[in-house]
C-alpha cells in the first residue's frame, strides 16, 4: 500500500492559482495602450505649443501693422494741420488785401502795406535801428514823421503795438533847451499827456558816460501806460512813423 501511495502524483487543488497566457497578453495590451496614450498626449502638447507660437507671431505682426497704420494716419493728420495753418494764414492775408481794396473802391482811406491804422492815422514800426535823427529822416522819406502822441488812447495803442518788448524812438526831444520837451511838430509837452517812467527824464542820472539824453523813446510790449524814457540821441533803436490820412 505504501508503494502504491508513493507512486501516485499529487493532483493540484482547484483553489491553487496558476499563471495563464491570457493574463500575460492582457497585461501587454494595457502597457501598449498606455504607451500609445503617452505618444498621443505628447503629440497634442507639441501641436498646442506650435499653435500658440504661430498665434503669438501672428498677433505681433498684426500689432506691428496696426501701429504702422496709426503712425501713417498721425503723420497725415500733422501734414493736414500744417496745410490748414498755411491756408488760414493765406486766407487772412487775402482778406486784409481784399478789405483794403474794398475800402479803396468805396473811397475810404487806407494805410500802405505794413502800416497799421488807428483813428484815421497810419503807424509804422521800423524793422531797422538807428539814431533819433536817422529815424526822423526815414519817416520823412516815407511822407511821414516821428510819432507825436496826443491822447491816452493813442499812447495805449502804441504801447501794445507789438507783443514783443522793444524800444522805439518817438518825436519828442529837449535838444533846444534842456528840460523843455517839445514834439517834433513844434508842439509843447503838456499835462496830462506825459507818460514818463519814474524817475524819468533824468538826463543820464548824473552818469557822464551816458552823455546828454535829449531824445525820448517808448517801451513797447509791456501794456504799461507810463513807459517813456530819455536816452542819448545817438543810441541805436527802432522808431515809429506816423502819417494822417
Amino acid at each position: 500500500m505504501d508503494e502504491i501511495y508513493m507512486n501516485v502524483k499529487p493532483v493540484p487543488s482547484k483553489n491553487q492559482t496558476v499563471p495563464r497566457s491570457s493574463e500575460r497578453r492582457s497585461h501587454g495590451v494595457v502597457v501598449l495602450c498606455l504607451g500609445l496614450l503617452s505618444v498621443l498626449l505628447l503629440a497634442g502638447l507639441i501641436s498646442l505649443g506650435v499653435h500658440y507660437h504661430v498665434s503669438a507671431q501672428r498677433s505681433a505682426a498684426e500689432l506691428s501693422s496696426i501701429k504702422a497704420n496709426l503712425m501713417e494716419r498721425l503723420q497725415a493728420s500733422d501734414n493736414k494741420s500744417s496745410s490748414l495753418t498755411a491756408e488760414r494764414d493765406w486766407l487772412n492775408a487775402s482778406l486784409v488785401k481784399m478789405t483794403e481794396e474794398l475800402n479803396r473802391l468805396r473811397g475810404r482811406p487806407t494805410c500802405p502795406t505794413g502800416w497799421r491804422m488807428f483813428k484815421c492815422v497810419c503807424y509804422l514800426l521800423s524793422n531797422e535801428t538807428g539814431s533819433w535823427e536817422k529815424g526822423k529822416e526815414d519817416c520823412g522819406v516815407r511822407g511821414a514823421g516821428l510819432v507825436v502822441i496826443s491822447s491816452t488812447a493813442e499812447q495805449m495803442f502804441l504801447s501794445n503795438f507789438t507783443r514783443e518788448e522793444t524800444h522805439a524812438w518817438i518825436g519828442l526831444t529837449d535838444k533846444d533847451k534842456e528840460g523843455t520837451w517839445k514834439w517834433i511838430d513844434g508842439g509843447p509837452l503838456t499835462d496830462p499827456l506825459k507818460y514818463w517812467r519814474e524817475p524819468q527824464p533824468d538826463n543820464g542820472g548824473g552818469y557822464k558816460t551816458l552823455g546828454e539824453e535829449d531824445c525820448a523813446h517808448i517801451i513797447i510790449g509791456k501794456s504799461d501806460l507810463h513807459n517813456w524814457n530819455d536816452l542819448s540821441c545817438n543810441t541805436l533803436l527802432r522808431w515809429i512813423c506816423m502819417k494822417r490820412l
